[in-house]
């Protein structure tokens, strides 16, 4: 066996990272968006008013650069009312209003993989592949 050499030169785009990451946080924004609509269209959230589902629930974005938004509900009931899912909700504005609403978007849900694959597919689109 010979001994041989073997030189390479890599050059980085930074600049392309940086878009990378910019389009990254745009996406879970966009994706934080999307969930939120889902769980408003799904019905599920208690609703007598809309104070809590219209006015009162939003994205907050404060933290998206390091990769975290959240869904924030400020009403002061908002938390009774989801960890107590044995209430008896009212079903006439919302057919499937009850406790717990994030639940079918959660790990073991039946929407679990909502948020990977609405992730993946608006990052895909804003990057153009």
């Amino acid at each position: 066996m010979g001994v041989f050499e073997v030189n390479s030169k890599i050059n980085l785009n930074f600049g392309l990272f940086k878009q990378l990451d910019r389009n990254s946080q745009k996406a879970l924004e966009m994706t934080t968006d999307a969930l939120l609509t889902e769980v408003k269209n799904s019905e599920i959230m208690p609703f007598e008013t809309g104070n809590l589902q219209n006015e009162n629930t939003f994205a907050d974005y404060s933290n998206s650069g390091n990769g975290v938004t959240r869904i924030v509900s400020s009403t002061p009931y908002a938390r009774r009312l989801y960890f107590h899912p044995e209430y008896n909700f009212s079903k006439l504005e919302h057919a499937f209003a009850g406790g717990e609403w994030f639940a079918p978007w959660l790990k073991g849900g039946t929407r679990q993989n909502f948020c990977s694959e609405t992730f993946a597919a608006i990052y895909r689109r804003i990057c153009g592949l």
